[in-house]
């Protein structure tokens, strides 16, 4: 399954659920400068172990809701 590592920007809003921003620096196409691209993603965690700016690992798992398509897999 896919990973990722990100940081926890959103926490206790939802029951068992964090919001996990990763980013990523991509190239401009002309200038040729790194610009930081996020994407946040609705992480499920179980044990609600999760506070805020804790950097995460999550996975990829099958859908949990609408939303949440990823999981905790444990905290860097």
């Amino acid at each position: 399954p896919m990973t990722l590592i990100g940081k926890v920007t959103k926490v206790g809003v939802m029951a068992k659920t964090a919001t996990v921003t990763v980013s990523r620096f991509v190239e401009h196409p002309r200038t040729h400068k790194r610009i930081i691209r996020s994407k946040k993603y609705l992480t499920h965690d179980p044990q609600n172990v999760l506070k805020l700016d804790d950097r995460v690992l999550i996975k990829n798992v099958p859908p949990i809701s609408a939303r949440k398509r990823f999981a905790l897999e444990k905290v860097l």
